[in-house]
């Protein structure tokens, strides 16, 4: 037979014996190295009381066998997990990257481990997900809130689940929530499109029960309304934000006999929607979108954008769930966190007409 055969053979003999879900004991460990289990607890913990060479062969065993560490007695005695969860509502947009690696960040610093997941902008997802984590015993949420009622956190919370929302407020509980300027952010924005001679505006958002969405048209309204500018119901449009919905409201704005000169978009993905219509266009569009996005500096022209610090959020939800969890915290808190404008172009093209 030839070798490569043998070796091939011994390699199915090898795992022949391989009873998945079965994983090696502290047991196993002890019978294989011949010595006793708390002989091999000691190991494992790197407790002190074991000699040179026991413990060479206890460490030779657990190599062999593949064995790793059960936590989960250890957190029953602790009552602690070393986890926490983060809901998130869009796993695949760009602008939660960053801020789900900074609560990672922060939860590797305290030595806990990060599990995420999506709600997908659905209530009913975010409350099965958030439960499903607590049900895993982890000690705390940090959750971009999809619904707005909270009230079935109130028993994990008071059982001791620590717990903050970010990006947009908790409903109908009093909890800690980390938030950017968005009523400020977007009436900035749409201020800075005024100066540059606006005066037909168009605002294309996020849902209107979304709190972010909300704030940003309440803060284009109070723009509009500080330069006592009438605002036209046809100028503003707020739904879901899949491209032909967006594409839609922008050429509608962008039609008729006095359309929009300039569009003061509401988050990420309706800015790159709006950027390929106007892409497909003559007559120049001035454009201030809210959320950075990629690339954004090598358009022309350049994409002129109200930008929030994601990681700065996350960042200061996370922490401020660790202190919550070493108990230095007493009531719930409202942060918000400033934005910034940042002018290349686009935003500061005069009216075509």
């Amino acid at each position: 037979m030839p070798e490569t055969t043998r070796r091939a053979d011994r390699h199915t003999d090898s795992l022949s014996g391989t009873r998945y879900g079965n994983r090696p004991t502290m047991k196993d460990v002890a019978a294989r190295a011949g010595v006793g289990l708390k002989t091999v607890s000691r190991v494992v913990n790197g407790e002190p009381g074991v000699t040179p060479d026991t413990e060479r062969r206890v460490q030779e065993a657990i190599d062999a066998l593949g064995f790793r560490r059960n936590d989960s007695a250890r957190v029953l005695r602790k009552g602690r997990t070393a986890s926490i969860g983060l809901v998130l509502e869009d796993l695949a947009d760009p602008f939660y990257g960053p801020l789900s690696r900074a609560v990672e960040e922060v939860a590797r610093a305290h030595g806990a481990l990060l599990i995420n997941g999506s709600s997908a902008e659905d209530p009913e997802r975010e409350q099965e997900l958030a439960l499903a984590l607590c049900a895993r015993r982890v000690d705390g949420l940090v959750v971009i809130p999809a619904g707005d009622d909270h009230r079935y956190l109130e028993p994990e919370i008071k059982a001791g689940v620590a717990t903050v929302f970010v990006d947009r407020p908790a409903g109908k509980i009093d909890a800690d929530v980390v938030l950017s300027d968005n009523y400020g952010g977007a009436r900035d924005g749409v201020a800075h499109l005024i100066a540059h001679g606006h005066r037909r505006i168009g605002f294309i958002g996020d849902m209107p029960r979304i709190h972010t969405a909300a704030e940003r048209l309440r803060g284009y309204r109070a723009a509009m309304e500080d330069a006592g500018i009438p605002v036209e119901e046809r100028w503003m449009s707020l739904g879901q934000t899949d491209p032909v919905r967006v594409r839609r409201a922008a050429e509608e704005m962008l039609s008729g006999p006095s359309p929009v000169t300039a569009i003061f978009t509401g988050n990420n993905r309706v800015t790159v929607t709006v950027i390929r219509v106007l892409a497909e266009r003559s007559r120049q569009v001035a454009l201030v979108g809210f959320d950075d996005i990629e690339l954004a500096d090598l358009l022309q022209p350049g994409v002129t954008v109200v930008a929030q610090d994601a990681a700065a959020l996350g960042r200061t939800a996370a922490e401020r769930l660790f202190r919550q969890l070493e108990g230095t915290l007493v009531a719930p808190e409202r942060i918000e966190l400033p934005t910034r404008l940042i002018t290349r172009g686009s935003g500061e093209l005069p009216p075509a007409e």
